[in-house]
């Protein structure tokens, strides 16, 4: 990639932040508004508690993925003589995948052994990656995808929704580069703050979406017109379409994880990233609404 290129998505990775910084803020600002309507005391309150939240589901897991090493894996695919060179860093990411409960201990040993041989130690890594990490990868980023669906499908406001695929996505983003032990680079976290205020700015437009723009020939219009089932089935449109695009924002992440991308099109990249987002997209929407019984359960288990 040239430095234009590289520059290019760092500056945009950048100004997204400021973007979604923004979205958080006037949202906050908004409703402190109307709180102080109630009472001053009530709207300091509700600031210092953005405050706290925003550091946490905000600031934490930017900071936690920016200051992760990073680790390209086209490395694992170079000859011997950059194996040796990246020696190094292959001996960081395997003691950090040392101390992750998911790594299977035969796979944990393999490292250990390895770990002062180079060469070897390159092999056992391509290996837990293809074989381990991948699989709980994606379970990552169903759960996170699930989480996104009931959340977007409950609320009934553009902006609420807004804030949580932003705070859910960088969740997905931060647990991601966790189980990995390390970052992609810089301009792919460029790429990944663009999409995910993308994905923050859809969800908040989902808002007034009508589940007859999404299946216009579909016989299930009719009945989707019925007051009642025109809440339920607007909601759910709202909730599959966010779902989907976490999908895509955590498969992308994934790819620059631990897929080997030198010489793929970025635009490939992106279509094979939403092709594989919508084969999990029945799946995630399926054990959802599976666990919706279980969760309003919950619910009154808590209350009473």
């Amino acid at each position: 990639m040239s430095k234009f290129k590289k520059g290019f998505w760092i500056t945009l990775g950048f100004a997204s932040v400021f973007f979604i910084i923004l979205i958080i803020l006037s949202s906050v600002l908004q409703l402190g508004e109307r709180l102080a309507a109630i009472s001053i005391y009530l709207e300091y309150a509700f600031y210092v508690v953005s405050g706290l939240l925003f550091i946490i589901l905000f600031v934490r897991p930017v900071v936690l993925v920016i200051f992760s090493p990073t680790f390209s894996m086209d490395s694992l695919f170079s000859d011997e003589e950059n194996a040796r060179k990246n020696y190094h860093m292959y001996k960081k990411v395997a003691k950090n995948l040392l101390t992750e409960d998911y790594i299977l201990e035969e796979e944990k040993e393999a490292l250990e052994k390895s770990l002062s041989d180079p060469l070897l130690l390159k092999e056992n890594l391509s290996q837990v990656f293809d074989k381990t990490i991948k699989k709980e990868l994606n379970k990552v980023i169903i759960s996170h995808a699930e989480s996104i669906f009931m959340t977007t499908a409950i609320s009934q406001n553009g902006r609420l929704d807004a804030i949580a695929v932003i705070t859910i996505n960088l969740r997905l983003i931060k647990e991601l580069v966790t189980k990995c032990g390390f970052r992609p680079s810089y301009p792919a976290l460029g790429r990944l703050s663009f999409n995910v205020l993308t994905s923050a700015i859809i969800a908040e437009s989902l808002e007034d979406m009508k589940f007859s723009e999404l299946f216009p020939q579909s016989s299930m219009n009719a009945l989707a017109e019925i007051p009642f089932l025109k809440t339920i089935t607007g909601s759910l449109a709202q909730g599959s379409g966010n779902a989907l695009l976490c999908l895509r924002v955590g498969i992308i992440c994934r790819n620059y994880l631990v897929m080997n991308l030198k010489g793929i099109p970025r635009s490939k990249i992106k279509r094979l990233a939403f092709a594989e987002a919508m084969t999990l997209f029945p799946l995630v929407i399926g054990d959802s609404i599976k666990k919706v019984p279980k969760r309003i359960k919950d619910v009154f288990k808590n209350i009473f």
